[in-house]
């Protein structure tokens, strides 16, 4: 059995007793968070520095007895956490909103592997009053579904914490026009040479602060946690570096808020990382956390600056699944690493690992298990969880699979981007074309992608998915997931089949013939249909046109042969 964190010490052995409810006293001795297990014959003793102590000693109780129902290991357990505050940010605004179900099955998960900070990321997806124009089509949360997610966090010992982006990413919202003149530039931006909407709110016109002062008073009250609110503020695209005075005046101008008044700001480390001379002039208050979603982020220069100028600070590793479709294990895993191992070393209080849905969220949520699982291992203590079984971990704690195949076909399918030689930042590069159909295969980023490298590929594909006929995984939605991956799988087969047929033909789909597009396109009907199933059995239904969009311009692309060069996604 492998446990999930494993504990900083343990001492097991082969004898067993039969498991029976812990006698439970406190230890004024053990750190916060900590606990102490002793498991004998004449019984289970547990003790608690605090009430989380005791939760967390329960949970491990409750991995120990997977092993065999009925029975516990004799021996002992003394831990705590290397690292207070273990989170998770899941991304409920680009596009999926999980239904209450897929979320309080997420949070028991969170709960029995220690985590003990949850946002949920939001843009446009709280029905803020007065402002049902942006949300309505959205599927949002309510102030009483908040509530009840809050007390459920609550009691599993998890801080639900208010999250609100109030500078950039506010396109949900400058799209309609009651807000448009709040747009920093109203004819948005360029990136990667294609236009794109206004995202950013003016932080010197006063209906951008009201706006702002309104959603946190509406917002806050339905959080029981007094201590966070993450307000974003990163990726302001419109905003000129030379404006970065404008940008710490914003922070100093919601850090006076009273709506904000005795809780810490959470804001993103983006901007802030450029001005490294600057960062004294934060006000006190603020937690920066600094994110990097691929291995080799300088966390040290980073971390090191921020601590120079006495500023409170987290890491932001990610779980790699988002553009992606499979994941990619080999980047989260060193990813997290050394992220957690950054955040020991330069004094972080926290690790907020963050799972995205850009451009469709067309990821399953299984994609995002390893990445939320190694996370919450390597920041309760990274000593004893160096060298976690990642597979045997899961497959104990998350997919209940005897079979051990479940986990493995996720963390494999999770590296077949490697096959492709060409990587890029952030992305499965056999993804681009995806999101991207006016790319050329063999030229710019994928310039190096050739046949032989799609055909291995395409090989792993069908060796894993073979395996899914043996998984044994007795979860409840077992079933569903194996669904989502072999959705996932035919979806990536249509793109390897879309890149042969380019790079026979120079590499642009408009050169193409008609036929072979015609077969694309019969080849992604299916997979759209299925996305859709898949989508309403765990989320609702808001977000849902904005991510079939995605694979219906694809399908568009085929049946007519043209691409559009400045297509960057659903309006």
């Amino acid at each position: 059995m492998t446990l999930l964190p494993i504990p900083r010490a343990v001492r097991l052995t082969d004898e067993t007793v039969a498991a029976t409810p812990p006698t439970v006293v406190t230890d004024a001795t053990l750190p916060p968070q900590g606990y102490s297990l002793t498991i004998a014959a004449t019984g289970v003793s547990l003790a608690a520095g605090d009430a989380a102590g005791e939760f967390y000693g329960r949970m491990t109780l409750r991995q120990l007895g997977r092993a065999e129902p009925g029975v516990l290991p004799v021996g002992t357990i003394r831990d705590w956490p290397d690292i207070a505050e273990r989170g998770v940010m899941l991304d409920v605004s680009r596009d999926k909103v999980p239904t209450r179900t897929t979320l309080l099955a997420l949070v028991d998960r969170l709960a029995e592997w220690k985590i003990n900070h949850i946002e949920l990321y939001a843009e446009h997806t709280f029905a803020y009053a007065h402002h049902e124009v942006v949300w309505r089509d959205a599927s949002p949360f309510t102030a009483a579904e908040i509530e009840v997610l809050d007390g459920y966090c609550r009691d599993r010992h998890i801080a639900l914490v208010p999250n609100q982006n109030c500078l950039g990413h506010m396109n949900r919202w400058l799209a309609h026009e009651p807000y448009r003149d709040l747009a920093m530039d109203p004819d948005g931006y360029v990136m990667m040479g294609m236009r794109r909407p206004p995202s950013t709110i003016e932080p010197t016109n006063p209906g951008s602060l009201a706006l702002v002062r309104g959603l946190f008073e509406a917002l806050l009250p339905h959080f029981s946690d007094r201590r966070y609110v993450n307000l974003g503020l990163d990726e302001p695209w419109e905003m000129p570096a030379e404006r970065f005075d404008d940008y710490l005046a914003w922070v100093q101008t919601l850090r006076a808020l009273p709506q904000l008044a005795g809780r810490d700001l959470i804001i993103w480390g983006d901007i802030l990382a450029g001005h490294s001379d600057r960062l004294g002039e934060l006000p006190a208050g603020v937690t920066v956390c600094e994110w990097g979603y691929d291995a080799g982020h300088p966390w040290a220069a980073r971390l090191d600056a921020l601590a120079a100028a006495g500023i409170p600070r987290w890491v932001a590793p990610g779980t790699s699944s988002w553009l992606t479709i499979l994941g990619r294990t080999t980047n989260m895993r060193a990813n997290i690493s050394e992220a957690v191992d950054a955040a020991l070393a330069h004094g972080a209080g926290g690790v907020l690992t963050t799972d995205w849905g850009d451009n469709g969220h067309l990821q399953s949520p299984t994609v995002s298990d390893p990445g939320f699982a190694l996370s919450a291992a390597l920041s309760w203590c990274r000593d004893a969880n160096r060298d976690l079984d990642l597979g045997a971990a899961l497959s104990d704690h998350c997919y209940d699979d005897p079979s051990g195949e479940l986990a493995a076909i996720v963390l494999g399918l999770g590296d077949v981007y490697l096959r492709i030689d060409p990587q890029v930042w952030n992305v499965a590069t056999f993804a681009l074309p995806l999101y991207f159909p006016q790319l050329d295969i063999g030229r710019g980023p994928l310039l190096g992608a050739t046949d032989k490298q799609y055909d291995t590929m395409e090989a792993d594909l069908d060796g894993y998915e073979a395996r899914l006929d043996h998984v044994e995984s007795r979860r409840p939605d077992a079933p569903l997931i194996l669904d989502e991956i072999r959705n996932a799988i035919a979806l990536v087969r249509v793109l390897a089949a879309d890149a042969h047929a380019r790079l026979a033909v120079g590499g642009a789909l408009a050169a193409v013939n008609s036929e072979t597009r015609a077969t694309l396109a019969t080849s992604l009907r299916p997979v759209i249909t299925e996305h859709e199933r898949l989508w309403l059995a765990r989320n609702r239904p808001g977000g849902l046109r904005e991510s079939r969009a995605w694979l219906e311009h694809l399908a568009e692309c085929y049946d007519t042969g043209t691409v559009d060069r400045d297509w960057s996604g659903p309006e």
